[in-house]
């Protein structure tokens, strides 16, 4: 997954020191995930279905589940 220049910081980063949040990188079937303190370091990448996936899970108040 080619990422370079792609990258953004979460909409969160703003808040309290900004020194704790992670970045993000699109491609057209994969979503890459890393720490934006430390850019050279690892990276998560994803299919990007299982990161919608995991977006939605996230996104859902706590007992409900968003449907399959």
């Amino acid at each position: 997954m080619s990422t370079h220049g792609n990258w953004r910081k979460s909409s969160y980063s703003g808040e309290g020191d900004g020194n704790e949040c992670v970045e993000v990188a699109n491609s057209t079937t994969h979503v890459a995930v890393r720490d934006s303190k430390a850019p050279a370091r690892a990276t998560l990448t994803f299919p990007r279905a299982a990161f919608t996936r995991f977006l939605a899970t996230v996104e859902e108040p706590e007992g409900n589940p968003p449907p399959r």
